[in-house]
């Protein structure tokens, strides 16, 4: 069965916008996992706008499952990351600013950086996965970096799938056949939903993990966390 890491920035979001520890983020995270969440993702940017970089060190003794951090490898999230040591880093090119991440690497031009910042990740045991788009190319060069993982971003798949659900998920489809081929691991996220989740998984082969936040907790409003995640794993099984 695919994994469900649970991304929790929105709920950092909620949390900084009155300047206090409601929601507690910790207890959050805690609940996630004993509601069934395999995983913990989380995304802190430049300007901290949801996850703050102290975010990290209260996380991290409490997450009992998988804790992913993702981000752009700046000099001081990577300090951040070598620091705490996650089980996963997900290295996601997010410019200064942005809103929410549109786009991979490209794994081709940007291989010298991404082989270093992999070297130096993996010497401090952490799985490294590359945040890349739907295209074989793309997927054969994290592989050549030393990547352990890709994550599909799947934003324009999930646009697509009301369209044509088979035209949204074919390159997708032929990416996971080259990275099953050349043996790195599969995760995706951004955007996935309780609409287009469970037909992204069964057309995807060798998907190992998905990380969502946006649409969950969105959903979590009208069904309550418990029930929601419920409803994301029975989407997976």
């Amino acid at each position: 069965m695919t994994r469900l890491s649970v991304n929790i920035n929105k709920v950092a979001l909620i949390r900084n916008s009155r300047g206090s520890n409601q929601p507690d983020l910790v207890q959050v995270a805690k609940d996630c996992e004993a509601f069934g969440a395999q995983g913990i993702t989380v995304h802190p940017r430049p300007d901290q706008r949801h996850i703050r970089y102290d975010d990290v060190p209260a996380l991290k003794p409490i997450v009992t499952t998988e804790f992913n951090i993702e981000g752009n490898p700046t000099p001081e999230f990577l300090d951040l990351v070598l620091a705490h040591r996650p089980d996963q880093c997900t290295l996601v090119p997010d410019t200064p600013g942005q809103l929410t991440s549109d786009h991979g690497w490209d794994t081709v031009s940007d291989a010298p950086f991404l082989k270093d910042v992999t070297a130096r990740l993996k010497e401090a045991g952490i799985r490294v996965s590359l945040f890349v788009d739907a295209d074989e190319k793309m997927v054969e060069g994290a592989k050549a970096v030393g990547a352990d993982r890709i994550e599909f971003y799947t934003g324009h798949y999930a646009h697509e799938f009301a369209v044509d659900p088979e035209q949204a998920v074919a390159a997708h489809r032929r990416g996971a056949k080259v990275a099953n081929e050349v043996g790195i691991g599969i995760n995706a996220g951004h955007d996935l939903n309780l609409d287009n989740l469970r037909y992204y998984a069964q057309e995807v082969p060798g998907l190992l993990e998905v990380s969502i936040g946006h649409a969950l907790i969105c959903d979590a409003l009208y069904y309550g966390l418990q029930n929601t995640i419920q409803m994301y794993l029975r989407q997976l099984s």
